[in-house]
């Protein structure tokens, strides 16, 4: 582990025991959020997957506002639609020395009033874990069985170990059933 890394997993540690997340009653607090979060992954195979299942968000969502987050250094606006999205690259000087998301670009973040962050990056990130924290009050959802340290409040485990396109469809499927299923 190279010292960026191990510096960063100290500041995640830190922030991880400084969280204090309320209690979300689900399935209702899945049909609440207004602004989503949906935090893209960095792979250009990934990236593609991700868009083809835009529609299946936006309306798994109506009528929340949904923005999209790149990973650092990675241009989605050439890729993805502007219609409907909003679209938030950092570029560099918003990522701290060791990866994570620099103060000025949370408070970035938090200005959406961000109530629902769904990561949809498989890999391990040390930028992702710093945005999913800094959120608290917001429910954050991902993907179970998750090789790292996820920070979710809401994972979702499916059959599919490898195969992106049927975990992401999968992962929808669950979201659209917990969302129908009324407590």
């Amino acid at each position: 582990m190279n010292v960026k890394n191990m510096v960063a997993k100290i500041k995640l540690h830190h922030m991880k025991n400084r969280l204090e997340s309320p209690t979300f009653e689900f399935p209702s607090a899945l049909n609440k959020p207004k602004q989503i979060l949906v935090c893209l992954p960095r792979g250009l195979k990934e990236l593609t997957l991700v868009k083809q299942f835009l529609p299946t968000i936006t309306e798994l969502f109506k009528p929340a506002e949904i923005t999209l987050l790149s990973m650092p250094g990675v241009r989605v606006k050439d890729i993805y639609p502007r219609k409907g999205f909003n679209i938030l690259s950092p570029s560099p000087d918003m990522v701290g020395w060791a990866g994570l998301p620099n103060k000025q670009y949370i408070r970035i973040l938090k200005d959406c009033k961000i109530d629902l962050v769904l990561d949809l990056n498989f890999g391990y990130s040390n930028f992702i874990s710093g945005v999913l924290l800094s959120f608290p009050e917001a429910i954050r959802i991902g993907k179970g069985n998750h090789l790292g340290e996820p920070y979710y409040n809401l994972e979702i485990k499916t059959k599919y170990l490898r195969d992106e396109r049927n975990i992401y469809r999968s992962l929808f499927e669950i979201l659209n059933t917990l969302k129908g299923s009324r407590n």
